[in-house]
């Protein structure tokens, strides 16, 4: 009797191991469970932990709470203004209301990267090109409320959707990177052009100082030699008035030239008189008109031997100043 009485306790207790086993079921932590008892959603959403359900009546469904990472496959369409672009992101999203995501539509994700794939090609079309590459921030929040309106039924939120990427013909690049280049191009000569407005103006100030006080230009004219000097070089540039060398080239012109000028005229005139001396002349008198010239231009050819020469010896002695 006793012997009875153990095996049948016995075999309740592996009945009842059996049946434990096979209603035990564990949510875990980011889950949550939807019973189903004869095809029908039976009670309330089933929280993390050990859950027991009725075998072969009862049916456990877990959803996954987490948020979600779905790439979207590039799309190519044409844009406002009749360029042909590629554009990709990513949605963010995550399931909020279980039994919707469960009951409301067959299968979430799959609903979800189609919505995303069409709100995106929508995107493509009403937007421009400057709009796709400088202004994604605002894409994104019209693309977020184009995939999360119908997402709400589905139990679903949209947490962020991002573009990544947009790809634009090799056509399109190089005139993008010729515009930019006469863009900057343009700016680089304006820039130029008004650094030369104040340089002359700067330039036109320090002029008239210079025409006030010449002894400045001399100055400057040394700092000039100073700093070419100063770079080891085997050549010299000095800068010589234009004036100081035609009056050099004056005074080195022979005087029976500048005579011969002179009085080629007066020949033309009276060509009589050329072939006949005159009594002042044939008479040998020096305090005529004639001989008082002579005296003058010699008197200058002298004074501007003497200034080349002086000029001379400056530039020789700037010249052994410098290899010094």
């Amino acid at each position: 009797m006793v012997e009875e009485v153990v095996g049948v306790v016995a075999a309740v207790g592996a009945g009842a191991l059996v049946y434990l086993a096979a209603a035990a079921r564990v949510v875990k932590q980011y889950e949550r469970g939807l019973v189903f008892r004869l095809g029908r959603l039976h009670g309330d959403v089933r929280l993390p932990g050990f859950n027991l359900i009725v075998p072969g009546v009862e049916r456990l469904r877990k959803v996954n709470m987490q948020i979600v990472t779905m790439p979207v496959p590039a799309q190519e369409g044409i844009s406002r203004d009749n360029v042909t672009v590629r554009v990709d992101a990513v949605v963010y999203f995550k399931v909020v209301d279980p039994s919707a995501a469960i009951i409301n539509v067959e299968d979430y994700r799959f609903a979800v990267s189609q919505m995303a794939q069409t709100s995106l090609r929508s995107i493509i079309g009403k937007s421009e090109l400057d709009d796709l590459l400088s202004n994604r921030e605002k894409l994104n929040q019209g693309l977020e409320l184009m995939i999360d309106s119908p997402a709400v039924e589905w139990g679903v939120t949209i947490d962020r959707v991002e573009i990544k990427d947009v790809s634009l013909p090799d056509t399109m690049k190089r005139s993008m990177a010729r515009q930019a280049e006469a863009d900057r191009e343009r700016r680089a000569r304006l820039i130029n052009a008004d650094a030369e407005y104040q340089a002359s103006k700067k330039l036109a100030q320090a002029a008239r100082q210079m025409a006030d006080t010449p002894s400045a230009l001399q100055l400057r004219l040394l700092q000039t030699v100073m700093a070419v000097a100063a770079e080891k070089n085997s050549t010299l540039v000095l800068p010589i008035p234009v004036e100081l060398l035609r009056f050099l080239e004056r005074g080195a012109q022979p005087a029976s030239e500048r005579s011969g000028l002179a009085e080629r005229p007066e020949t033309a005139e009276s060509p009589g008189l050329a072939e006949s001396p005159g009594p002042a002349e044939s008479s040998g008198q020096g305090d005529g008109p004639g001989h008082a010239g002579a005296a003058e231009r010699a008197e200058i050819t002298e004074r501007a031997a003497g200034l080349a020469d002086q000029a001379g010896e400056a530039l020789e002695k700037l010249r052994r100043a410098v290899e010094q």
